[in-house]
C-alpha cells in the first residue's frame, strides 16, 4: 500500500508585480501556514518518506517547511520542473517515475492542476484545494509505476482554515 499526499503551495505574495509568476515568494500567512499544516499532519501520525516539488519559489518554500517538520533528508527532497502548473496527465507521469522505496510521497504543486488531478483519483470531489491545502489517498499498489490504474481510496482533505477530516 502506497500513500500519496498532494499539497498546494501556501499563500504567495503579490506585492511585487515585476516578479515572474515562477519567482513569487510566500507571504506572511503562507510562511505561517506551511509549517502549521506539516505539524498538523505529523501530529496525526502521518508519515512522509519523500517530497517531490515544483521548483517555483512558493511551492519549494512550502515543501521545505514540510521537509523540516518531517525531517526529510536532502536525497529524498526532489525538484521536478514538470510540476510547475502541471496538468493531471503530468502528475500521473511524475508519480509513475517515483522510486518504489518510498511508501509515502508528498507532491507540491499549483492550482488548477492539483485540484483537477485530485478529482481524478477517487469519487471524492473537491471544488478547490485552497492554498496549503492537502488532499491524500491510499493506493493499492507496490510500485509507483502502477499508480494510474491502481485502486485509490480517499484518505483525508485538510487546509489551514479547517480541521482534519477523515
Amino acid at each position: 500500500m502506497k500513500q500519496l499526499i498532494l499539497v498546494r503551495h501556501a499563500k504567495s505574495d503579490w506585492a511585487d508585480p515585476s516578479l515572474r509568476d515562477f519567482d513569487r515568494p510566500l507571504n506572511e500567512r503562507g510562511k505561517k501556514d506551511a509549517p502549521e499544516m506539516a505539524r498538523r499532519l505529523k501530529e496525526k501520525k502521518i508519515t512522509v518518506d519523500a517530497i517531490i516539488t515544483s521548483p517555483a519559489k512558493r511551492a519549494a518554500k512550502t515543501a521545505k517547511a514540510f521537509a523540516e517538520i518531517f525531517e526529510i533528508k536532502k536525497k529524498n527532497f526532489l525538484f521536478n520542473e514538470e510540476l510547475y502548473l502541471a496538468s493531471p496527465s503530468v502528475f500521473f507521469e511524475v508519480i509513475s517515475q517515483a522510486d518504489d522505496k518510498y511508501d509515502s510521497i508528498a507532491l507540491f504543486s499549483h492550482n488548477e492542476g492539483i485540484t483537477y488531478f485530485a478529482n481524478e483519483l477517487t469519487d471524492t470531489r473537491i471544488d478547490n484545494i485552497p492554498t496549503c491545502g492537502v488532499f491524500a489517498v491510499k493506493v493499492k499498489c507496490k510500485k509507483w509505476d502502477d499508480f494510474r490504474d491502481a485502486e485509490k481510496e480517499f484518505w483525508f482533505f485538510d487546509y489551514p482554515k479547517a480541521g482534519l477530516s477523515t
